[in-house]
C-alpha cells in the first residue's frame, strides 16, 4: 500500500481538530494509502516538538518553509491565521504537494485567484476546510433537492451566528484585521455561502448590508485605556439571486447572544421544505406538501459515512467526525477515487461571491457575482 506523508502546519484549535482527523480516519476507514504523520510546524519550535510528540507526528519544525521541504511530505495542511494561507499554499504548490488548507482561501479575490491557478497548472489535489458539508445529514439534503422531491427550489433563508464576539470588551485579535480577512462574513459568513452554493447553486447577483457595532476594543483582554479601531464588519446581511431562480437571505454575525455554533438554513420548494441547525447537527426537519408540520429526520448508519462511527440511529455524530469525514474525502481524491468536497476552485467562487458582498454593501447597489 503507498504511502502518504502528511505534513501539518498550526497547532491551535483547527491544527488539532486536523491531527485529531487524520488520526481518526486511520483508525475508522479502510483508505486505499496508508497515511504516515510525517512532519508539525509552528512558529513556537518548543510547542511544535511538544504537539508532535503528543499527537503522533513523526518530526517538528519551527519554520513552516522546512516542512514544505521535507521530502517525507506529500500532503501540506495549513491552519494558520488567514494571512498566511497564500504564501504556505503557494510554495507547497510550487512544490508538487497537495494542499489542504483551512477556510478562507485567502484574505482577498486577487490572492485566491492566484491560488487556484496555480494549483491547476501544477495539478495538485486540493482541499479547503468547508467540514459542515461533510456532515451525513446535509449529503441527504442535497439527495433530496437534486432528487427533485422538494420540487423546484424558489428559496434560501440562511444563518450563520455566534456570541464569541458579543462582548465589546472582547480583545482584539487578527480576526478583527481587514488584511488578515477578519470579521464575521469571513470567519462565519463564508461557511454559510458555500453551504448554500452546495446545496442550491450558483449565486449570479447580491445586495447587501454590513455594520461594525464595536467600532474599538481593547488591545489586549483587561485594557482600559489601550483600545484598538475596528474596520472589519460585526454583522452582515445580504439578498442573493441564484442562477436557478431561487431567491435567497443570508445573514452572519458574531454578536448574537445565545447562539454558540448557528450554522442554519431552509430550504423552501415547491413541494416541500427542509430545515437544518448546526447546532442539532444530526438531524434534518422536513415538511412535504400535505404535511401540517415538520417531519425530524435523525442521521443513523444508513447514511454515507455515520456507520463508520456508530452502529445505531441517534446516538450522534460530533464535529470532529465531519473533520475526519472530510480528510477521508481529501484522501480519495489523492488515490484517485473521488471528486466530493471543495477544492480551490470551489474555494474561490465563495471568495468571489463574499467579494460580491462586500462591494455591494459599500457601494449600496446590486452587484452581479461574475462582473467580478
Amino acid at each position: 500500500m503507498r504511502e502518504l506523508g502528511i505534513g501539518l502546519i498550526g497547532t491551535g484549535f483547527m491544527g488539532r481538530a486536523h491531527a485529531l482527523a487524520f488520526n481518526n480516519a486511520r483508525a475508522v476507514f479502510e483508505l486505499p494509502v496508508h497515511l504516515k504523520l510525517a512532519a508539525l510546524a509552528d512558529a513556537d519550535t518548543e510547542r511544535a516538538h511538544r504537539c508532535a510528540k503528543d499527537w503522533g507526528f513523526a518530526q517538528a519544525h519551527g519554520d513552516w518553509q522546512a516542512l514544505i521541504n521535507n521530502p517525507n511530505v506529500d500532503v501540506v495542511a495549513i491552519t494558520t491565521p488567514n494571512h498566511l494561507h497564500y504564501p504556505m499554499a503557494m510554495a507547497a504548490i510550487a512544490a508538487g504537494k497537495a494542499v489542504y488548507c483551512e477556510k478562507p482561501l485567502a484574505v482577498s479575490l486577487e490572492q485566491a485567484d492566484a491560488m487556484r491557478r496555480a494549483a491547476s497548472a501544477a495539478g495538485v489535489v486540493t482541499r479547503v476546510g468547508y467540514n459542515y458539508q461533510h456532515n451525513p445529514m446535509i449529503t441527504l439534503a442535497r439527495q433530496m433537492i437534486a432528487s427533485g422531491e422538494l420540487g423546484e427550489i424558489i428559496s434560501f433563508q440562511g444563518e450563520f451566528s455566534e456570541d464569541f464576539m458579543a462582548d465589546p470588551a472582547s480583545p482584539w485579535s487578527w480576526r478583527c484585521e481587514v488584511e488578515h480577512a477578519g470579521g464575521a462574513l469571513a470567519d462565519l459568513g463564508s461557511h454559510l455561502l458555500s453551504m448554500a452554493r452546495y446545496l442550491v447553486g450558483d449565486v449570479v447577483s447580491v445586495c447587501a448590508d454590513t455594520q461594525t457595532v464595536h467600532a474599538r476594543r481593547p488591545a489586549v483582554k483587561g485594557s482600559t485605556d489601550h483600545l484598538k479601531s475596528i474596520a472589519v464588519d460585526d454583522q452582515v446581511h445580504a439578498l442573493l439571486r441564484f442562477a436557478n431562480g431561487a431567491r435567497g437571505t443570508v445573514s452572519s454575525s458574531w454578536l448574537k447572544q445565545g447562539y454558540k455554533n448557528h450554522l442554519s438554513f431552509e430550504i423552501s420548494g415547491t413541494k416541500g421544505t427542509l430545515a437544518f441547525d448546526q447546532e442539532r447537527l444530526n438531524e434534518l426537519q422536513v415538511c412535504r406538501v400535505g404535511q401540517d408540520g415538520f417531519q425530524r429526520l435523525l442521521a443513523g448508519p444508513a447514511l454515507p459515512g455515520y456507520a463508520a462511527f456508530s452502529p445505531a440511529a441517534g446516538h450522534q455524530l460530533g464535529y470532529n467526525e465531519l473533520k475526519t469525514l472530510e480528510v477521508q474525502e481529501l484522501i480519495l481524491a489523492l488515490a484517485g477515487q473521488g471528486a466530493d468536497g471543495t477544492d480551490f476552485e470551489a474555494a474561490w467562487e465563495v471568495e468571489r461571491l463574499a467579494t460580491a458582498i462586500r462591494v455591494a454593501a459599500k457601494e449600496e447597489r446590486w452587484v452581479t457575482v461574475n462582473s467580478l
